[in-house]
């Protein structure tokens, strides 16, 4: 049993890859760029906004004026369209539950802006989700481990009993990083091959799965 998770955000507990998406193929249209799918999408995210802003711009117009432009195009537009396909999967409402009645401390660390991560897990999930860690100017984002070593002095969590639940090689990367057990997620944004290249120490092909592993049933 670990008496304590963190949980990424993007791909683990919502599945935002539409809205991100959409939100960056109208700034790539407004700029005259290509657009893009979602599933080239699902390998842009994952390293904050600025760095998907940056991969879905073309390569020769990537000065620091142009993407300090895409960037504010892109904010204006996903913070007025970051709800309309985002939804919780199927399964993690009930799965935060149990772990609250359990006993289990958790919490998100995200890529996400601070506030802009506040606000997304307040809307989806209300109460179910009271600490959370986005990205702040003052420290590096994931795979860095800072942002996810102040989130478990928040919880008072002990690395020894900590697993990292992500879809991504970046969190198989910010737990190693971290010194944490990892849990890699295949619901989410990524595949089984790329947790499992990077390192994964769990694999959960289901919510009630990676709930069995936490609560060592």
């Amino acid at each position: 049993m670990f008496a304590s998770v963190v949980f990424d955000l993007d791909g683990t507990l919502l599945n935002t890859i539409d809205d991100l998406a959409d939100s960056s193929n109208w700034v790539c249209s407004r700029m005259g760029w290509p657009t893009h799918t979602v599933q080239e999408y699902r390998y842009f995210v994952g390293n904050g906004i600025p760095k998907l802003v940056e991969r879905f711009t073309p390569e020769a117009c990537r000065t620091p004026e142009t993407l300090a432009r895409a960037l504010a195009l892109f904010d204006e537009r996903y913070a007025a369209h970051k709800a309309d396909k985002t939804a919780p999967y199927p399964g993690i409402a009930q799965l935060l539950q149990h772990l609250q009645a359990a006993g289990v401390r958790y919490g998100v660390v995200t890529n996400k802006d601070h506030a802009a991560a506040v606000g997304v897990l307040q809307h989806y999930f209300g109460s179910l989700v009271p600490h959370v860690q986005g990205r702040i100017d003052a420290l590096p984002p994931k795979p860095a481990p800072d942002t996810t070593h102040l989130l478990m002095k928040t919880l008072g969590a002990a690395p020894e009993t900590t697993l990292f639940v992500g879809d991504s090689n970046v969190d198989i990367a910010t737990a190693k990083a971290a010194g944490l057990a990892s849990c890699g997620v295949l619901w989410g944004f990524r595949t089984l091959g790329e947790l499992q290249q990077a390192g994964a120490d769990h694999i959960a092909e289901t919510p009630a799965a990676l709930q069995a592993l936490i609560l060592g049933q």
